[in-house]
């Protein structure tokens, strides 16, 4: 108990306690962890330094090594696996609000077309396994990937950001945009 105690010292407290994949299977071939669920099936190589044991417990997160590095990515991994056993499960979902008067988003095909107020539409490819849908002026995207979704949100987010004064762009749903006075008559 001692030495488990003394290998775990410095570790984050995410990965001391095991995830519990429920009805997910999990498993590790040659440093590529796998998650598969119902839904989906995902796949992410694993740092060198980093140990994942899948056991009938579930599976815990260790460090291979003592170095630094291995310290600070044993958390950052048992997040990352967190989240693929439960996005396999229930795909997560973001959801973009365009304010702006003659702005518009669309997607045609796997492409995202944005008109925001540039002398040219912007388009950006959709990521493979995300799926985009737009109703009025909200885009709702739905994926088992976390990292991917948050990424191609913030992608088109970083598009037209929400400007302060008349709070025009794109912007997170529950997004608070800071609103300033702007200029006075006297």
């Amino acid at each position: 108990m001692e030495k488990q105690t003394a290998q775990m010292k410095g570790v984050s407290r995410l990965a001391r306690k095991p995830i519990v994949p429920g009805k997910v299977q999990v498993s590790v071939v040659d440093g590529i962890v796998t998650v598969k669920g119902s839904k989906a099936t995902l796949a992410k190589r694993v740092h060198p330094s980093i140990r994942i044991n899948v056991d009938t417990d579930g599976v815990t997160v260790s460090v291979n090594d003592r170095s630094r590095l291995a310290r600070a990515l044993v958390g950052t991994y048992a997040a990352h696996l967190k989240n693929m056993v439960q996005g396999v499960e229930n795909p997560y979902m973001r959801k973009l609000v365009l304010d702006g008067v003659g702005y518009r988003m669309e997607v045609k095909g796997s492409q995202v077309v944005l008109t925001v107020g540039f002398s040219h539409p912007v388009t950006l490819a959709i990521p493979e396994g995300v799926t985009a849908a737009v109703e009025k002026n909200i885009m709702t995207l739905t994926s088992s990937d976390k990292e991917a979704l948050g990424q191609f949100a913030a992608n088109i987010r970083r598009v037209k950001p929400p400007e302060p004064y008349l709070g025009k762009g794109i912007r997170y749903e529950g997004e608070v945009v800071r609103r300033k006075q702007g200029k006075r008559a006297t």
